[in-house]
Parts: structure tokens; sequence; C-alpha cells
């Protein structure tokens, strides 16, 4: 069997792997489990739109992740974000796969708050799979979030993606994936983070993540997920006012190691 056609055999099982589709909140959020619904900053261009409404200013990051560290899968990505006043513009940029099975997303973004503690984003994205000799598949769709400060150490953050049933070929279709979750800060030193994940098709995730600053330019970050078992590492960097350097590596029992690096910058 010719790859090409090898790939396209493979591309439904491919597409349920949920790859680039699920929100990955950069190198911060993997260190903290995968979680970063309630996050409040650039990684939010991933994980959450409406967190770009707590920006104040111009944001751009750019993330890299090694997939299984001994594998070829390379996931690469790229956020912009424009506080105005009309609310948070910005788009951002997702590429994962292989030299002969490519992903890329691009999504422009809108978020804006709508009353102090209270904030919603969408994102509208264009989704194609590319295999070389064989050509692309293209769609179209969206991502919607929320997030809204419950009480004053206590936030909420809820996130969907595709939630239309979206054919990409023939009886493969882009994940509904819904994300809800929590954020504490029992002091000015760490933030807590719990959440639910439910991919329509596929059991529930449950995943968690701690933050403590050490110091006001460094941390460190640990968290775990479910389905499949993962626990991850990292720390970040905030190097002056603007430069973030954000590491991480995750551990999946079977398939190993996963590293990471993120780096933001405000303008």
């Amino acid at each position: 069997m010719k790859l090409p056609l090898l790939f396209l055999f493979l591309l439904p099982f491919l597409l349920q792997a949920q790859n680039i589709q699920a929100p990955l909140a950069g190198a911060r959020g993997a260190a903290m489990g995968g979680s970063g619904v309630i996050f409040g900053d650039i990684n939010s261009a991933f994980s959450n739109q409406a967190g770009l409404t707590q920006l104040d200013q111009m944001a751009a990051m750019v993330f890299a992740e090694r997939r299984f560290l001994a594998s070829p899968i390379n996931h690469i990505a790229a956020a912009f974000a424009y506080p105005s006043g009309f609310g948070t513009l910005g788009f951002s940029i997702n590429s994962f796969g292989v030299e002969n099975y490519q992903e890329q997303k691009i999504g422009l973004i809108y978020a804006r708050q709508l009353l102090e503690g209270l904030s919603i984003g969408a994102q509208f994205d264009y989704f194609n799979v590319n295999i070389p000799l064989y050509g692309n598949r293209g769609a179209i769709t969206f991502e919607l979030g929320l997030q809204a400060q419950l009480l004053k150490k206590l936030s909420f953050g809820f996130h969907l993606y595709s939630p239309a049933r979206i054919e990409l070929v023939s009886d493969a279709v882009l994940p509904s994936i819904y994300k809800a979750g929590i954020g504490y800060t029992p002091s000015d030193k760490v933030l807590l983070t719990a959440e639910v994940e439910k991919d329509i098709d596929y059991p529930t995730r449950f995943r968690g993540g701690l933050e403590y600053a050490f110091s006001a330019i460094f941390f460190f970050r640990a968290g775990f997920a479910t389905q499949p078992t993962l626990v991850s590492l990292g720390m970040g960097l905030q190097l002056k006012s603007a430069l973030v350097i954000d590491v991480a590596a995750s551990y999946h029992q079977i398939l190993g190691v996963s590293p990471s690096v993120g780096v933001a910058y405000k303008f």
C-alpha cells in the first residue's frame, strides 16, 4: 500500500486522536496537566479565548512541542492578541503532524468583557489536513468560551470546540469537545486548577494543575490528566516585565515524554 493511501486509511483514527483540535494552553498549560480554561494571559488564545480580555497590552507568543520525544511528531503554534476599546482581537495558528501527514488550524479571535468579572470569547477556525500526493481536505468550525469570577479567590471557565459535527472526510468528523474548570488562588503565590473535559465520542477526562510562584520571576508547575494518564512538570521565567519563557514536559506511561517550550512577549 502506498504511503498516501495508508494515511488516507488512517485519517479517521488520526482525527480522533485530538491532536491540535483540543486546545492546549501553551507550555504553561502543558505543565499543569493540560489545564488552562481559567488562564487570563496570551495562552488563553489556545485554551479559552474569553481569558484574553484580561490582557491590558498587545501580546504575542510562540509554542513548540515534540510529541513523545523519540517520535517525529511536532506541534508548533503562535498567537497574537490586541486589546481595544471594543474588545480584544487576535489570531492563532497551529501546525501538527509528521512529514507525510500535516494538520493546520488558523483561528480569528474576538473576546469581550460583558460585566465586571464576566467575559466571553469566540474563535472562527479553518482546519486543514494535508497528505502529500493525495491532497488537502478543509473545514470551517468555531470555538466559544466564557470566564466568570465567582468569588475573590475562585474563578470559573467554560470552553467548547466545534459543537457542530463537522465532517472532514467520509466517516471522519472534527471532535466536539466541552471543557469546564475552576481556578482557586488560596494565596498570591499559589494557583490550583481542576477541569473536566468531554469529547462526545470518548470517556470524560479530568485534569488538574498547580502553579507556585517562588518569586516574581520564577514559577514552578505540576499537573496530571486521566484518559490517558499523564503527569507533567514545568517552570516559567518572567524576564523584566515583558518577556516570559515557559518550559514543560508531560509523561505518558506507554508513549513516553513530550517536552514543550513557549515564549511570550507583551508590547
